[in-house]
């Protein structure tokens, strides 16, 4: 009887011990919201010529990068291969596969509250890669097509991934952002949308955004790559009237 109770208060010293631990991790900063940070880093797939693209990119050898510009190397079709594929199907390969791949130190993702968070900074789509400066030509080159693609792929999948976000910055695609607002009030939980309308006023030199108490929390001189700031629909409606006004002068 003494063995059962000693056993018996082990036990529960062992569960006591397990749930403040648990609910110690549950308070840290330095945790993650799994679920929504893998929203924040999905891409989104295009279907022009998926397979056809996809046995193309698992037939790639990495090759050492001939100008030095990555400490990873190459991964690319060869220019054969690439010239002979369609647009759409350039499209696809450049939206699933980046041609740099780099040696970088893991960055600790410590974001939590993730839906409570409008970020000054992006996620990437591409584990350690970079798209290669002929991938850059391509969608900057094709920009109207690459837009339309695009759209037509938001349209149908109703999900903008980080892939097509990098891609409206890369090419700067300010048209976009009437489309964008309508995708952000369709679409609540893609808070990046949001995200990259402050991107593309600050790539703009929007001065009524570059002079906002808004710009200087996400981009100045105190900020970091976590600044943030806090979701509700008033900041929304904000950023979304402010990208609206942006749109409008440029158009003029």
């Amino acid at each position: 009887m003494r063995l059962y109770f000693l056993l018996l208060i082990l036990l529960f010293s062992g569960f006591t011990q397990a749930s403040a631990q648990s609910t110690e991790e549950d308070k840290s900063p330095y945790r993650i919201d799994e679920k929504d940070y893998e929203w924040r880093t999905k891409m989104t797939i295009p279907p022009y010529g998926l397979e056809k693209v996809k046995k193309l990119i698992a037939a790639i050898t990495l090759k050492e990068d001939p100008m030095g510009s990555s400490d990873g190397g190459i991964e690319a079709l060869t220019t054969a291969q690439f010239k002979s594929l369609s647009l759409r199907e350039k499209f696809t390969y450049v939206m699933i596969h980046a041609e740099l791949s780099e040696q970088n130190c893991a960055i600790p993702e410590y974001q939590n509250d993730i839906q409570k968070k409008i970020f000054g900074a992006l996620e990437t789509g591409f584990n350690e890669a970079l798209w290669s400066q002929r991938q850059v030509d391509f969608l900057v080159e094709n920009r109207d097509s690459v837009m339309q693609l695009i759209q037509e792929s938001v349209l149908r999948s109703k999900r903008m991934g980080v892939n097509y976000k990098e891609a409206i910055l890369e090419i700067n695609a300010w048209e976009m952002i009437p489309f964008m607002i309508t995708y952000i009030e369709k679409t609540p939980l893609d808070k990046d949308a949001l995200t990259l309308l402050m991107l593309l006023m600050k790539r703009g030199e929007y001065e009524e955004f570059l002079k906002s108490t808004a710009f200087q929390k996400l981009y100045g001189s105190e900020s970091n790559y976590y600044s943030f700031l806090n979701y509700n629909k008033a900041n929304e409606d904000l950023i979304c009237a402010r990208a609206n006004r942006y749109y409008k002068e440029r158009m003029k």
